[in-house]
């Protein structure tokens, strides 16, 4: 997984869904709560605006979202001013929340890197998201803070990291958006304690945790990054994993590994009501609403 792009491919590639013909692939208490985030009452439901037919105009996407289920949409970075307003005209013709923004720029612009160009790159996406969030009424990005690789040891990947995301701070605190840490499959932050003492470093309500229940399957369990993680939860994201005996492939929500009662008792008992957004393949109509009814069984147990 080199980039963002690739990784969104494996995927798509790897989900197994019942209504869409996916081919499968081998292979407690926590930091200030200052910061704004989603109000009381039940996890909302969220869809990944790549999931949403792109031959669709923005308007039509965000209404069809709504008619499927969906309360929100999680937009990604866009660099065109432009482009950005008529994503903001979309969302508010279709009224349907924009929560949250997935920064393009981690993977092939990694905060750890050693060389200053790479890393400027990676802040200016940053700064571009936060400025898109800020625009469209968001209230976290998701960041990869860094990439563990030949070329940058964890000890390294930790510092440099931690040391950008620390010149963001004040830009975050002024557009008042949390910058949401998300663990992937970078060789970093590979458990929750870990992810806890990553955050906790900060000392700051505008660094949190963006968890991914799918992410940690291979070499953890979501139910207890959840209770372990707690209130440093600020976003989640939906998919399943399941392992083969000749690999593992990503598969549609149900019809995986993860102990979906389990992960759902976790976030009861940690008190998490903010937005989960599904992170699946696209589809049409039918597809979009199996998944949103897919949530409403294993998420919110309805």
């Amino acid at each position: 997984m080199k980039n963002e792009s690739s990784r969104r491919d494996f995927l798509k590639a790897s989900i197994a869904a019942g209504v869409a013909p996916w081919v499968a692939l081998g292979s407690g208490a926590g930091a200030s709560s200052a910061a704004p985030l989603p109000g009381a009452g039940h996890i909302k439901k969220a869809v990944l605006i790549s999931m949403l037919p792109k031959e669709m105009s923005y308007t039509d996407r965000f209404k069809l979202a709504r008619e499927v289920g969906f309360e929100a949409v999680e937009a990604q970075t866009i660099t065109d001013q432009h482009e950005a307003e008529e994503l903001k005209k979309g969302a508010d013709e279709a009224k349907i929340r924009i929560h949250s923004v997935m920064n393009m720029a981690h993977w092939a612009n990694p905060l750890s890197s050693s060389d200053p160009t790479v890393v400027e790159k990676s802040l200016e996406g940053m700064r571009t998201s936060l400025h898109n969030a800020k625009l469209w009424g968001a209230e976290t990005v998701l960041l990869v803070p860094a990439v563990v690789n030949p070329q940058t040891s964890y000890r390294e990947a930790w510092t440099r990291s931690q040391e950008q995301i620390k010149k963001l701070l004040p830009l975050a605190e002024e557009l008042k958006v949390i910058i949401a840490i998300e663990e992937v499959w970078n060789k970093f932050l590979l458990s929750p304690l870990e992810m806890r003492r990553y955050v906790d470093e900060f000392q700051s309500p505008w660094v949190k945790s963006y968890f991914d229940v799918g992410n940690v399957v291979l070499y953890g369990y979501p139910q207890d990054w959840i209770r372990t993680l707690g209130k440093r939860i600020a976003k989640v994201h939906l998919k399943d994993f399941k392992r083969l005996e000749d690999g593992y492939r990503w598969v549609n929500l149900g019809e995986g590994d993860i102990d979906w009662p389990e992960v759902r008792k976790a976030f009861a008992d940690v008190g998490y009501t903010g937005y989960a957004t599904t992170e699946l393949p696209g589809g049409d109509e039918a597809y979009l609403r199996d998944v949103s009814q897919r949530v409403d069984r294993l998420v919110l147990g309805k």
